[in-house]
């Protein structure tokens, strides 16, 4: 049953407090995701102009591969506990999450000793003669914020997850990176790195401990511990998927080129990945607010929730997109002359991000529902990915292209197994909820055609102009179309401030 301007009317109040908790999350982790992009491009400015592409394709495989034990070190906690705390009494909710945080120290634990005991793994192109080995210490730094930012945000607070990922850690890196340039440390990037993740550490464990406290009559149960890992497993293996999709590129790229062509492709995906930043802006708060209808079997909810979330993130990327290629020459240019170069690698980069957003909305629900099957097709889209990274690489090279060319070789082969993921996952899920789930609208189209025209004449200003003026733009003609044919009632809930309270009281009830 559907109400005017069809929405929908079933279980409204439920709905709209489903519908506003997503949209204030979305809001604040965006306004987030801006000061991340604030933070994020003065340190690919450092990095390229005081490093340069050596160093910085150094430092970018060796964090690869310390994120990568990271990632595995959760064991799927960082997205499989809304889930856990859905299923589990209110009052045994502290001892829960320290048990996910037990389990993601055992799991570090390991990783951690592995890299200690073979630091070629993070350098496999380069000598080991600094501080290098202060790097798999950031382990337990990236797990332990992982969860109890995970387990905040079941309890709606993503502001925490903004001051500790968009403010706390790229500042930091950014700040120690240009001091330490100056003080001339030999291995600045890393030490640089190091204290952004002890920071963001920090800056989790004082919200978690004010929200959660600490465990009282708590005793860790070994068995109930591996029950948790072990259930845990398929969504682990989906989120190391998800995360190595976007850093295998990298890491077959440094095993056929030199770490100057890792760097700047290195700063390409950075940028690139910028947008993906958007989609994550609403994945604290879709978790749970979808854990919840699940368990109510409330699958209409589920696949309503999917499509506005899916409209909302697919607009926020496309925008972005079209703002930072059409003029990516100027942009890649900002880093340093030397990765203009990399241009054509951010525009095949930024396209597989737009294709991803399907996929990636459609996996938030695909966790809870189908985690065994989600698992397969991911791991079967990475393997795709990695065969056609692989095989253009290859045939490039034979056909005598210059190194540089070569790097579009991965962004290309990422944007089409994308596209793959993101067909098999949205139809996947629309057969089990029994509704569509994709959130495309024509207007899209439109939108980006605006922008397009537009961007023609943008790319014909000097490079500085493109940037300070080009980009607004390009993003203000792509919103106002979006904002005045694309946008219906629930769409302009995103824009309706609430009050936190409010919001989160009336999800709960």
């Amino acid at each position: 049953m559907t109400g005017p301007g069809g929405t929908h009317t079933v279980g409204g109040d439920r709905g709209a407090a489903d519908l506003a908790a997503l949209a204030r999350g979305g809001r604040i982790n965006f306004f987030g995701f801006l000061l991340r992009l604030l933070a994020r491009l003065p340190f690919l400015f450092i990095a390229g102009r005081m490093y340069g592409p050596e160093a910085l394709g150094r430092f970018a495989y060796a964090v690869l591969i310390v994120e990568f034990a990271a990632q595995l070190a959760t064991l799927g906690l960082k997205r499989g506990l809304a889930q856990q705390l859905s299923n589990s009494p209110e009052d045994t909710h502290t001892q829960v999450v320290w048990d996910a945080l037990l389990v993601a120290a055992m799991g570090a634990s390991l990783t951690m000793a592995i890299l200690i005991a073979f630091p070629q793994a993070m350098f496999p192109n380069s000598e080991i003669t600094g501080l290098e080995w202060l790097l798999p210490v950031t382990v337990i730094a990236l797990a332990w914020s992982d969860v109890m930012l995970a387990a905040l945000a079941y309890r709606h607070d993503v502001g925490a997850t903004v001051r500790a990922r968009a403010i706390v850690e790229p500042w930091t890196i950014s700040i120690a990176a240009l001091v330490l340039a100056w003080a001339g440390a030999k291995d600045g990037l890393i030490i640089a790195y190091v204290l952004s993740m002890v920071g963001a550490v920090a800056a989790s464990v004082v919200p978690f401990l004010k929200s959660y406290g600490r465990p009282r009559g708590w005793s860790p149960h070994p068995a109930m511990l591996w029950r948790l890992a072990r259930r845990n497993l398929p969504v682990a293996a989906a989120d190391a998927v998800e995360w190595g999709s976007r850093r295998i590129d990298i890491a077959i790229l440094g095993l056929f080129t030199t770490p100057y062509v890792v760097g700047i492709y290195y700063v390409a995906q950075n940028v690139a990945s910028l947008p993906a930043k958007l989609k994550t802006s609403f994945d604290p708060i879709l978790g749970p607010v979808i854990s919840q209808n699940i368990a109510a079997g409330n699958r209409d909810a589920v696949a309503r929730q999917v499509r506005q979330v899916g409209f909302w993130v697919i607009a926020a990327q496309a925008a972005v997109a079209l703002a930072l290629g059409i003029p990516g020459e100027a942009v890649m240019g900002l880093v340093g002359p030397a990765f203009v170069a990399g241009t054509a690698a951010l525009g095949f980069l930024l396209a597989a991000e737009v294709v991803a957003a399907t996929a990636a909305v459609s996996e938030s629900a695909l966790i809870y529902c189908a985690r065994k099957r989600n698992m397969m097709l991911s791991l079967a889209m990475i393997l795709l990915q990695t065969a056609l990274t692989v095989g253009l690489i290859v045939a490039m090279q034979r056909l005598g292209w210059p190194p540089l060319w070569q790097a579009t070789g991965p962004a290309i082969a990422l944007m089409l197994a994308l596209g793959f993921a993101a067909v098999a996952k949205s139809r996947l899920l629309k057969r089990l909820l029994g509704h569509p789930v994709v959130g495309w609208r024509w207007t899209l189209a439109s939108a980006a055609a605006a922008a397009l025209l537009v961007g023609q004449a943008v790319i014909m200003m000097p490079e500085w102009l493109e940037i300070a003026l080009g980009i607004p733009l390009i993003l203000v003609t792509f919103g106002l179309i979006i904002w005045t044919r694309g946008f219906g009632p629930e769409d302009r809930e995103l824009f309706r401030m609430r009050k936190a309270g409010a919001v989160a009281g009336a999800t709960r009830e």
